[in-house]
């Protein structure tokens, strides 16, 4: 099958147009439906790595470290999230704790660890192996994760456990803070502009090599 790189389809009603040359945070929208077709993402993609990497670094640290620290009477009991998962399935209720870590951990890690390997070797005008299966299972694993979610049980569940001890929030809680908003960055970049980008730079090379032919 033939490559039209000059042609754009609508992902929603699937009109075709020629791509259009975008300028700086130009967006171009299908003038049948409205929906986004392409837009100009400038640097973005380079600053995504690093903002990858962060989040790796502060997802373990989230799980790594106690969410929280409660004190009452004279006696102290903290846990991490694997922690909860485990007493969770200690106490019966082994749905949720599979539920809390395919939504909290699985799905989370395998966004970032799939967008990790996609933008190492992008940068370096190599397209990795398995990159098409990898691209669909980020979008796949898109919609599960959350941690956002997450976040905000705890926010409430300790704001009601203040009123009966006290609740000394751990470094995991601030990690998993500053995770949500990484996370919300990162996860909000399409990943079919990563495709974009790719066939642009594998374009350019195979025309770097025919010239050098």
């Amino acid at each position: 099958m033939q490559k039209r790189p000059d042609l754009i389809v609508c992902e929603e009603c699937d009109a075709v147009y020629h791509r259009p040359r975008l300028g700086r945070c130009e967006i171009a929208r299908c003038q049948r439906c409205n929906a986004e077709l392409d837009r100009d993402t400038g640097n973005r993609l380079e600053r995504l790595l690093p903002l990858t990497v962060g989040a790796l670094v502060l997802f373990v640290i989230a799980n790594v470290f106690p969410i929280v620290t409660i004190e009452l009477q004279g006696l102290s009991s903290d846990t991490t999230l694997i922690g909860a998962v485990m007493a969770l399935a200690r106490d019966g209720m082994s749905e949720v704790a599979l539920l809390v870590t395919a939504t909290t951990l699985l799905f989370p890690l395998i966004q970032m660890l799939v967008l990790f390997y996609l933008l190492l070797p992008s940068s370096r005008l190599e397209r990795p192996p398995g990159f098409v299966l990898l691209l669909r299972l980020m979008q796949a694993a898109r919609p599960w994760g959350m941690i956002e979610v997450f976040m905000l049980g705890i926010l409430v569940a300790l704001i009601k456990l203040s009123n009966m001890a006290e609740v000394i929030p751990g470094p995991a809680l601030w990690s998993f803070g500053a995770l949500t908003v990484l996370l919300t960055v990162v996860v909000s970049f399409n990943p079919r502009y990563i495709w974009h980008i790719c066939e642009q730079k594998q374009a350019l090379r195979d025309e770097v090599r025919e010239h050098s032919a």
